[in-house]
Formats: structure tokens, sequence, C-alpha cells
């Protein structure tokens, strides 16, 4: 889990949303191995990004992701990728407009690094959990086609949640 903020980078603020992803990810399956907070600095969230996606194969950011002046998560993200999902992301928007319209405000991404998934997803912790939430039923399948999964065995995301346990997911929040 990566946390963007300048805030919670400076110690002014209390990072909420890291800790409620980790423990999303956790109740799901998912180990998170790190947890780091960095300013909003697209070199540093950039770094941020490819030293996780080195470590874990899934990488989830959250916070930078709307249209103030230093939200650069999304632009760092999509300098990196090698492909992005779009489809994912707007799967998280869909969801978040169920609980607000400003969801529509989001420019979160998704997409992969080699053989990492990075996710971005909003900076306040019910967006940052629903987004996620909205996603999670795709990650088992994206991380398999990953690690070059490709055959479709008919297993659906309920077998797929069998292989979550395996995974390392990169936690920085």
């Amino acid at each position: 889990m990566i946390t963007v903020s300048d805030s919670c980078a400076r110690g002014e603020r209390e990072d909420l949303s890291g800790p409620a992803l980790a423990r999303t990810l956790d109740a799901n399956g998912f180990e998170t191995i790190s947890r780091v907070t960095v300013p909003d600095e697209r070199e540093v969230i950039e770094d941020a990004i490819r030293k996780s996606a080195d470590m874990a194969r899934l990488v989830v950011t959250t916070g930078g992701t709307g249209i103030g002046p230093r939200d650069v998560t999304p632009e760092a993200t999509r300098g990196l990728c090698d492909r992005l999902l779009e489809g994912v992301a707007e799967l998280m928007r869909a969801e978040g407009r169920r609980e607000t319209p400003m969801a529509s405000l989001s420019r979160a991404v998704c997409g992969t690094l080699r053989t990492a998934l990075v996710l971005n997803v909003p900076g306040s912790p019910a967006g940052a959990v629903s987004s996620l939430l909205a996603a999670l039923p795709v990650l088992p399948h994206a991380l398999d086609l990953l690690e070059g999964r490709t055959e479709h065995g008919g297993e659906g995301v309920a077998g797929a949640a069998s292989h979550r346990k395996e995974r390392k997911v990169e936690r920085k929040g």
C-alpha cells in the first residue's frame, strides 16, 4: 500500500485509508507485505510504485487521484505502466457513483507494470474501500494472467480466489 498525501507524509494527519485498505485486503485473502506514505510528488510516487512492483504482485495506491493541483498519482502511474486497464478504473468509478456523484471526479487508473498490477484508489477511507471492493472480483484473474496462467478452465472468481493466499500484496500507506 502506498498512501500518497503531503499531510500524512509530514505527520500532520493520520492515514486512515491505508489501514482500511489493508484490513479489506487481509479479509479477502491477500497478504500485505509493505506500507509506505509518500508526498504528492510525481517522482517520489513513481519510485515507490517501482519498488513496490519489485516486491509484490499487487500495488495499491491511495490518494492523489482527484483534480487538486497536487493530485498527480494517476500521472505517475500512467507514466510507469506497460498497459492500462481502463475497465477496472471505470468499474471503480461506477461503484463509487452509487454512493456519491463526486466519484466521477476521480482520475484513478489501473495498469500493469511488468508482472505487477497497479491500482489507484481515492484517498478517503470510504472511497478507497469502495473502489477496492469493486475491483476485487477481477483481481485474482488479472494476477493469474500476469503470472502467465492464461487458461480459462471455467473456475471463475470463486476458483481463482483459492490462489489469493499465494500472492504477496505490496502495502504502502
